[in-house]
C-alpha cells in the first residue's frame, strides 16, 4: 500500500540576513568590509549588500543609510520556495497581519513575507529565492566552499541573532516563536523575581544552541535589538580581533569572554557607523539529539552562564550590557 507522502508544513532554514540602519554609512562599511573582512556584493545608493567569506547567498548584511539607527528587518530564509506562501496563509489564518514583499525589495532576494511577531514586534521577513553571485575575480578563493577569500578580521557568517522585549511580552512572543515557527528552545532563565517571566531563551531551527535569543530589555521596551552575531573560525581569531580592535576607535563592549550558555567565545564591539552590537563567536556545541530538553539556568550558577570565563558581563541596573537598539514597526 502507497503511503501519502508526508508534508511537514513550512519550515525556516536558518537566519539569514539582517537590515541595519545606519546614520553613517561610510564609517559602517568599513567597519564591516574593511576591519571585519566582508564582501561589499552590491551597493545602490544609500543600501549596501554585503557577505561574509563563507556564504554564497548575495547577502546576510544589509546597511541602509538613514537618520536614525534602527534595524528595519530580521530575515530568514525558509527551507522551500513554497513555505514562504504557507508561512503567508497561516498568518493570515491566525490573525497575524503580514505585507507581500515583491523580488527585489532587497536586491538579489526573491518574494518575501513581512510580519512583526505578535508581543515583541519584531519586524521578520521570510524569504527562499536568493541569487549567489560570484565575487569579483581579484577577490575570488580556490577554496570550492568560500564566496571570497579571507580577508580582514575574517568573518565567516551570520551566526544567530539577539533580541529583546518586553517583561510582559516576552512569555507571549518566545511561545510563538516555538509553537508557530518551529523554534526548539535549548537553554533559558527566568525572572528571578518573577519565576514565570522567561528571562531569556535561546532558540534553534537547526542544531546550534541558537539561531535567535530572545530576552527582557532592560528599557521594558518591545521591538529592541541587542546584537548580531558573526562567526570567526576559532579562539585565536577573537583573541586577534580583540587585540587589533583595542588600537582603533571604536566602542568596546564586552569581553574577550566565553560564556557557559552555547559555551562559544565571545567579543563584543559596537559598529561605528550606528552604534549597533556587534558579536564575534567562535566555538560552541551542537544539538542531535532529538529528545533534548531544554536546560534551565538558576542562580547562582546563572552567572557563569553569562561568563564562564573573562570579565563578567554588566547587566546589573543601567550596565551598558543591556543597551539596546530600536527596530522598524510593520512597513519596511
Amino acid at each position: 500500500m502507497t503511503q501519502p507522502e508526508y508534508d511537514p508544513g513550512p519550515q525556516i532554514a536558518h537566519a539569514a540576513s539582517i537590515n541595519l540602519g545606519t546614520p553613517d554609512l561610510e564609517r559602517s562599511l568599513w567597519f564591516f568590509r574593511d576591519l571585519l573582512g566582508m564582501e561589499l556584493v552590491e551597493q545602490v545608493g544609500g543600501v549596501a549588500y554585503l557577505r561574509a567569506y563563507q556564504e554564497l547567498t548575495h547577502h546576510s548584511l544589509v546597511l541602509t543609510q538613514q537618520e536614525e539607527a534602527k534595524v528595519n528587518s530580521y530575515g530568514f530564509r525558509v527551507k522551500r520556495r513554497q513555505d514562504v506562501e504557507l508561512f503567508h496563509k497561516q498568518f493570515e489564518n491566525s490573525g497575524v497581519r503580514a505585507l507581500e514583499l515583491p523580488a527585489g525589495h532587497e536586491r538579489g532576494r526573491g518574494e518575501a513575507v513581512r510580519f512583526l511577531v505578535p508581543g515583541s514586534e519584531h519586524p521578520f521577513e521570510f524569504y527562499y529565492d536568493i541569487e549567489k553571485p560570484l565575487a569579483e575575480e581579484s577577490l575570488r578563493s580556490k577554496v570550492l566552499s568560500n564566496s571570497s577569500r579571507r580577508r580582514g578580521l575574517g568573518v565567516r557568517r551570520l551566526d544567530h541573532i539577539n533580541l529583546q522585549t518586553s517583561a510582559g511580552t516576552v512569555n507571549e512572543a518566545e511561545t510563538w516563536l516555538r509553537e508557530e515557527l518551529g523554534f526548539k528552545r535549548r537553554e533559558f532563565a527566568r525572572v528571578p523575581q518573577a519565576p514565570d517571566v522567561i528571562l531569556a531563551s535561546w532558540l534553534s531551527v537547526t542544531p546550534q544552541v541558537h539561531d535567535l535569543a530572545i530576552g527582557v530589555a532592560a528599557e521594558d521596551s518591545t521591538a529592541q535589538f541587542h546584537h548580531v552575531a558573526f562567526n570567526v573560525e576559532n579562539f585565536h581569531d577573537v583573541l586577534t580581533a580583540a587585540d587589533e580592535i583595542r588600537d582603533l576607535d571604536i566602542a568596546y563592549g564586552a569581553g574577550p569572554g566565553k560564556h557557559g550558555i552555547g559555551q562559544a567565545m565571545y567579543l563584543y564591539v559596537h559598529d561605528p557607523g550606528s552604534g549597533h552590537r556587534i558579536e564575534l563567536y567562535s566555538g560552541g556545541y551542537l544539538i542531535f539529539d532529538p529528545d533534548w530538553a531544554a536546560l534551565e539556568w538558576k542562580l547562582p550558577e546563572l552567572e557563569w552562564g553569562q561568563t564562564w570565563y573573562g570579565d563578567v558581563l554588566d547587566v546589573g541596573p543601567g550596565g551598558s550590557f543591556l543597551s539596546t537598539s530600536p527596530s522598524a514597526g510593520l512597513v519596511p
